[in-house]
């Protein structure tokens, strides 16, 4: 198999991949643990690849959990932030405006497959300036096949616009083990639980229920990234049991924690 690892000379700068004259263009970069990769935009799109560790992305509209052996597609232009969860192995195709037509037009977590995987891997110990016509050229070809049949992942958090919400929101992520219910919250926001319910559909087309079993499911896959046990994961969480957490688990992500990271999980 194909390891994670970069050829020496490689730019790590993204400005440099941003206008090759080629439709994809690789780049391998290391992060340590907590490294925090401020807000900015590229002028490409990006498949952006975690092979070792786990990524948080946010932007204005939602924020995404990207665990090993999975990517974020971010479209060009939007902007973003990323926040790393152990150290990142972090491999980004950087994807030309015509090469990219039939790419997702939003933010999305892609199950990357095994196939995937190694082609990224190859990409990023190809030429910059590969040749199109040769080997190189297919390879790229099959990488754009591949992401466009990836299936997307249900590790999407979207955020509200509405201040009141915002606030809310904010709130929850910061303890999420709490068992407040919406009147609770609603009475340290000024509206009434049925005002709050209303707009929590609105504005993120979750209930207020919905969406804080996905925070949690988020905070979960970086916690089990981070090699937090699942028994520490479930309490911090809220969650009345292991058990109980294992099951909500496998239910929005189809495999229990314990085998999410397991192959292509």
């Amino acid at each position: 198999m194909a390891q994670a690892r970069r050829p020496a000379a490689r730019s790590t700068n993204p400005a440099d991949y941003q206008r090759v004259p080629r439709p994809v263009a690789a780049m391998a970069k290391d992060f340590p643990d907590g490294y925090h990769n401020p807000r900015h935009s590229h002028e490409r799109a990006q498949l952006v690849f975690a092979a070792h560790g786990a990524m948080l992305v946010s932007t204005s509209a939602g924020s995404w959990a990207v665990p090993p052996q999975r990517a974020v597609w971010m479209p060009a232009g939007v902007t973003h932030e990323i926040r790393m969860v152990g150290a990142v192995a972090m491999r980004t195709l950087y994807i030309r405006q015509d090469a990219a037509a039939r790419l997702p037009a939003g933010v999305r977590v892609l199950a990357v497959s095994p196939l995937l995987r190694e082609l990224i891997l190859r990409a990023c110990a190809l030429p910059i300036a590969y040749d199109e016509d040769g080997p190189a050229g297919r390879i790229m070809a099959m990488i754009l096949d591949e992401i466009a049949a990836l299936p997307t992942v249900a590790l999407d958090l979207p955020l509200p616009r509405d201040a009141r919400l915002g606030r809310i929101c904010r709130a929850l992520s910061a303890e999420l083990g709490a068992t407040r219910t919406l009147s609770d919250w609603g009475r340290d926001a000024g509206a009434s639980p049925r005002t709050l319910a209303r707009l929590f559909v609105k504005e993120t087309g979750l209930t207020f229920a919905a969406w804080r079993q996905q925070a949690r499911l988020l905070a979960a896959t970086a916690m089990l990234a981070a090699g937090e046990p699942i028994t520490r994961i479930a309490l911090e969480l809220g969650y009345e049991s292991p058990s109980a957490f294992t099951a909500m688990f496998k239910r929005a992500l189809g495999a229990p924690p314990s085998h999410y990271f397991d192959g292509n999980g």
